[in-house]
């Protein structure tokens, strides 16, 4: 038996609702525009709810559109831009099913024919309104007499093309819904990849926010392999809100939570997520990723990845990815305000003041000018801190355990105890890994100067607090700040409760250096686009575990992703499952590290389904995938 497909134009074919558009055209330069605007789109809304007849709705927006026959023109230019996303990825689907395809829309004719008829939507088979002109080209109305312009029109319609077989009708409208209210269609299925109206999705058979998943529940062919709204992301720690909307504009399922999961917490949440996001404190560890089945990405919205175990993430076929730059510059420059701040001894006089006291001496205040800096981690923030405290007129030094170039006159310290013993002001910035928990202990305060100012900017674990704690009640350490701590709130609702406060001269920030707008805003924004072109493309360009990748697109072609265990001869086992079924291969791309493989493979676009299972098959196989 055959199956008809009876497409809604406005909000379904295409993102926009065309009258609108074509008003916005006609009224341009009216200083009534807005407010018409504004009315025709309340108009429309109250019709596709169906709390509006649509007859009355339809001659109440053409009167106020004021539009004539050499507008339409530019309106056609502009839907055709204005094609769904899933709608354009899926054109191939309209081409090849042209017989069984229809649109049937309150629309009309004049603007519907044209944009549908290069997906291959036969003329004949597009049923909507005329419009209706007079001797200068004005609209002045619309073609009464067709049964698309009365209420209840769609049905009256879809009786008489009286099609034999299935009916499926897929729109956003209630006047689609009741084609399957009218018992006319087999199922209906509220399309809300554009606009979701709860009347509307409440009596669907089937929700669907794509022409992907329509495409994929009744088992048709698509462009890619599985529908994006399936696509589940889990975004932990307030992450901001520009990566929900990346993500949600791309098509995914998303969950935005304030606040870190505990590990079992996490491991029951994750079981379905395919992209986890998550800054600092929560920790992806084996438990997590044995029971993240459907996981394929993480982001670690922030620089460092020591809250993930990379390795077990790198074996299970997850890539992660991280921020290495957005946030550099937010800690550097906390970095330097509070070296400021602590050399010229500012909170106690602030504190002061605020007491009453006016203690206006130079006593314990000191310019950064001439002061020697030691920075611990010469990464990407203790480089770039280097720069903009030399510009001061501090002498820099730093240690690293791992060779880096000295920038500017910056001049590299062969010890720690070096560095230790010259510096004025002694910053933090190295890796939370575990080698490195009580980096900074009782023994390395004592090899450090008198009066010395230190700041901790990394991770909490890496200094021994209490150590700290000491030094700074001796005066030891002058003055202190600290942005991170070995034990932090979950949440901004959870009190939080340190030794080091009260103690005087400390700034105590809650773990803020990389968090301001500018630094977030960067960060949301960078990451998500990485794991979106991992997912879409095999791209694994800035993965801090994955073998690196840059792979063109291409068109007409399947790509398929084989991610499996480093040993020797899978790529050959991977090439003869292609032989043996006479696929030509396009393209192919193959990059390992020490633990795993990772092989791409671009092939003509025909192929046999089994070819998949031969390839998930092959031992020692972590990861398979089709992008398209």
């Amino acid at each position: 038996m055959d199956t008809y497909y009876f497409f809604d134009f406005d909000s379904t074919f295409t993102n926009s609702e065309a009258l609108e558009v074509l008003a916005s055209i006609s009224l341009e330069g009216r200083d009534d525009k807005d407010k018409i605007l504004k009315e025709i789109t309340s108009i429309t809304s109250e019709a596709m709810e169906g709390k509006l007849n649509f007859s009355e709705a339809l001659k109440q927006r053409v009167k106020l559109l004021g539009a004539n026959r050499s507008h339409l023109e530019k309106l056609v230019q502009i839907l055709k831009k204005s094609i769904s996303v899933s709608v354009k990825r899926n054109k191939e689907f309209f081409k090849k099913n042209s017989d069984n395809i229809y649109v049937i829309s309150g629309g009309f004719k004049e603007f519907i024919i044209p944009v549908v008829k290069s997906y291959g939507i036969k003329e004949e088979n597009v049923y909507a309104n005329e419009f209706r002109f007079n001797a200068n080209g004005d609209i002045v109305g619309f073609d009464e007499k067709n049964i698309l312009s009365r209420d209840k029109g769609k049905i009256e319609q879809l009786k008489k093309i009286n099609v034999s077989g299935n009916v499926y009708v897929i729109g956003d409208g209630y006047t689609d819904f009741e084609l399957k209210k009218a018992g006319l269609a087999d199922k209906f299925f509220a399309y809300t990849e554009n606009i979701s109206r709860d009347s509307v999705t409440k009596n669907a058979d089937h929700i669907t926010p794509s022409l992907d998943e329509f495409l994929f529940l009744n088992k048709l062919p698509m462009a890619i392999s599985y529908p994006k709204n399936r696509i589940k992301v889990l975004l932990l720690e307030n992450i901001h809100m520009n990566a929900v909307k990346i993500f949600r504009n791309e098509g995914y399922q998303v969950e935005h939570n304030k606040k870190s999961l505990s590990e079992n917490e996490l491991a029951e949440k994750i079981k379905d997520v395919s992209i986890l996001g998550i800054r600092s404190k929560t920790q992806i560890t084996k438990k997590v990723l044995d029971n993240a089945k459907r996981l394929v990405s993480i982001g670690a919205y922030c620089i460092g990845t020591n809250q993930i175990d990379l390795d077990e993430a790198l074996i299970k076929g997850v890539a992660a990815f991280n921020a290495p730059f957005s946030n550099t510059r937010s800690v550097v420059e906390l970095a330097l305000a509070e070296i400021i701040i602590l050399m010229r001894n500012i909170f106690p006089k602030s504190n002061s003041l605020h007491q009453g006291t006016w203690d206006k001496s130079a006593s314990f205040s000191n310019e950064v000018r001439g002061k020697k800096l030691g920075i611990i981690g010469y990464g990407k923030i203790g480089s770039q801190l280097s720069i903009l405290a030399e510009d001061l007129g501090m002498d820099v030094y730093f240690y690293d355990n791992s060779d880096k170039l000295a920038l500017g006159n910056a001049k590299k310290c062969h010890s720690l105890k070096d560095l230790l013993k010259i510096s004025d002001v002694i910053t933090l910035h190295i890796d939370g890994s575990k080698h490195n928990t009580n980096f900074i202990d009782e023994k390395e305060f004592k090899q450090m100067k008198n009066g010395v100012i230190f700041l901790n900017l990394s991770r909490g674990h890496v200094v021994n607090l209490d150590a700290l704690i000491k030094n700074i009640r001796s005066e030891k350490i002058r003055g202190c700040a600290i942005d991170v701590f070995p034990q932090e709130p979950e949440s901004n609702a959870e009190k939080f409760y340190c030794e080091l406060q009260n103690l005087p001269n400390v700034i105590l920030t809650p773990h803020i250096a990389g968090s301001t707008e500018e630094a977030q805003e960067n960060i949301a924004e960078f990451v998500p686009t990485k794991i979106i072109d991992f997912i879409n493309n095999g791209n694994s360009v800035f993965s801090v575990n994955f073998p690196e990748i840059k792979l063109p697109s291409f068109e007409n072609a399947h790509r398929l992703i084989h991610i499996h265990e480093n040993v020797p001869g899978i790529l050959a086992q991977i090439n003869t499952v292609f032989s043996k079924r006479n696929i030509n291969i396009i393209g192919q791309y193959l990059k390992t590290n020490e633990k795993i493989g990772y092989v791409i493979t671009d092939i003509s676009k025909k192929y046999n389904p089994e070819l998949i299972n031969d390839l998930k098959n092959i031992k020692h196989t972590i990861k398979f995938r089709v992008l398209y």
